[in-house]
């Protein structure tokens, strides 16, 4: 059993009171049924009950480690606990290093969005979580739209729900105006699991994205973007 397996869980650090783990490891994860990733590979082993998860990692000799709590089943990996620490411990300080760098990203939806453009823009917080930025999502209202705000909830709800395994919801979206307001922080970077792939078509790669003068036109094209959902809707 990798590093920390058995019922023990994970170590607890009290030291000067800064640090509690509370990662849950094998025995210690309570759903019955969990998304399963091998953390060798990274590939997807779909949702299993978790007593079946936990069965695959003893018998490669390794441990079932929680990633994603908030998910829907939660995401959990076969993995050596022990590495698993060791290396998330050690990109912390370098995130901490580097935090400076986090900003917060503006990203603005229409009520009625095309969902490839939803589709767009999602692939796109995702990327600003994976690299440690707030995202801040403004739903925006048109017009005869004000009478129908449950269409916005429901928007919002759908956002929160498809970045969760990325990144968690600082409060509960927010009427303000003719805006529905919400922003979304990163989860610690070996928690984040993306949903969305990486590439989908008509989609710049990030490693062609060019920045001048500070202005990220992943952000940029989105108020290109919302020209579109301002036509009236269909039906």
């Amino acid at each position: 059993m990798g590093g920390f397996g058995g019922n023990r869980g994970p170590m607890r650090n009290n030291r000067n009171g800064r640090y509690v783990d509370q990662t849950r490891v094998n025995e210690r994860i309570r759903a019955p049924k969990v998304r399963v990733l091998d953390g060798v590979t990274n590939q997807q082993l779909g949702v299993l009950p978790t007593a079946q998860a936990l069965r695959m990692a003893r018998e490669r000799g390794l441990d079932l480690v929680e990633v994603a709590s908030n998910a829907e089943p939660p995401v959990c990996k076969i993995v050596d606990y022990g590495k698993y620490k060791y290396l998330q411990e050690k990109h912390k300080k370098e995130a901490h290093k580097n935090h400076k760098g986090g900003k917060v990203k503006e990203m603005k939806f229409r009520i009625g969005i095309d969902p490839h453009d939803y589709q767009i823009k999602i692939l796109h917080a995702e990327d600003f979580l994976a690299e440690g930025h707030k995202v801040r999502i403004q739903l925006q209202f048109k017009g005869r739209q004000m009478a129908h705000q449950e269409l916005g909830h429901e928007l919002a709800a759908k956002i929160k729900t498809d970045l969760q395994t990325m990144g968690h919801a600082d409060q509960e979206p927010k009427m303000a105006g003719r805006n529905i307001n919400m922003q979304i922080s990163p989860l610690p970077e070996r928690q984040r699991v993306r949903k969305f792939k990486t590439h989908l078509k008509g989609v710049t790669a990030h490693a062609d994205i060019q920045h001048h003068e500070g202005h990220d036109p992943r952000e940029d094209r989105h108020d290109v973007e919302d020209a579109h959902d301002d036509d009236p809707p269909h039906g």
